[in-house]
């Protein structure tokens, strides 16, 4: 049996690639970018921005490959507003799934979620917006 993409991108972050690159790499060439420049691009989005624990990685990434989708190669206002759109429902559709979006309080390492939920669950995050990407940017 074929394993979906979801689990590939899964299976990337298992294998040492970060949360972002993890969900970038696994769509990216969908979109004519190849593994390696998705690999360097993705990299510094891992941990919140660069384990600063902001935006999820995951997040970022979904917004990544919405520009690659939805963006135009110029400056573009009324474009821009569309792309923008796009990625608050992306992240809005996160947030309804996981309560946030900021990566340190997913792993429970600031206030606005139950005590208690200091946990890693990024394997469920980057699960979440591989099926984000299937579901809104590859149909």
């Amino acid at each position: 049996m074929e394993k979906s993409s979801a689990e590939e991108a899964v299976e990337r972050f298992r294998s040492g690639c970060n949360c972002a690159q993890a969900v970038f790499v696994t769509y990216a060439g969908r979109f004519g970018l190849d593994a390696g420049t998705a690999m360097k691009l993705a990299l510094p989005f891992g941990g919140g921005l660069a384990g600063m624990r902001h935006v999820c990685g995951t997040v970022s990434a979904m917004a990544m490959l919405a520009g690659l989708r939805n963006g135009a190669p110029v400056a573009d206002r009324e474009n821009r507003q569309v792309h923008y759109d796009t990625v608050r429902m992306l992240a809005g559709e996160f947030r309804a799934a996981h309560g946030s979006i900021r990566c340190g309080q997913l792993l429970g390492l600031e206030p606005g979620l139950p005590d208690g939920y200091v946990k890693r669950p990024c394997t469920e995050y980057v699960r979440t917006c591989a099926v984000l990407v299937e579901k809104y940017l590859l149909r």
